[in-house]
């Protein structure tokens, strides 16, 4: 049997540089989807709050607090990397930003590809 096509197996393929970029390059899509999902419910409930000041409140605080959160998952690669060599350490070593960017284009074609069934998605 072996472990061909196992997590195992496809895991061991790659070195820990290219499985934290392709990591990264998953979170960072996964914050953008889920980012675009609450501004859209915090666009109904604002359509949805008839008027009243407390609903409205709390739309425009959904809507506010997913682009907020989109930005600091982008720029979380570069807050760490602050913050590594401001204690002195190297914790971004394997990072490669253009790597990452890569990775989400190429994860972004294999989902247009696929009619967003995602099949086609590999970690090559």
């Amino acid at each position: 049997m072996g472990n061909e096509g196992t997590i195992i197996s496809d895991v061991s393929n790659y070195n820990i540089p290219d499985i934290i970029n392709k990591g990264l390059a998953y979170a960072i899509i996964l914050a953008g989807i889920l980012s675009v999902v609450f501004i859209i419910i915090g666009g109904f409930s604002f359509i949805l709050s008839g008027g009243q000041e407390d609903k409205i409140k709390q739309a425009v605080g959904t809507i506010r607090y997913a682009i907020i959160g989109l930005i600091i998952t982008i720029l979380s690669v570069v807050i760490v990397q602050a913050v590594g060599q401001f204690i002195g350490l190297n914790v971004v070593k394997y990072l490669d930003l253009g790597e990452i960017y890569r990775n989400v284009q190429s994860l972004g074609e294999a989902f247009r590809s696929t009619g967003g069934s995602g099949s086609a998605v590999s970690l090559d």
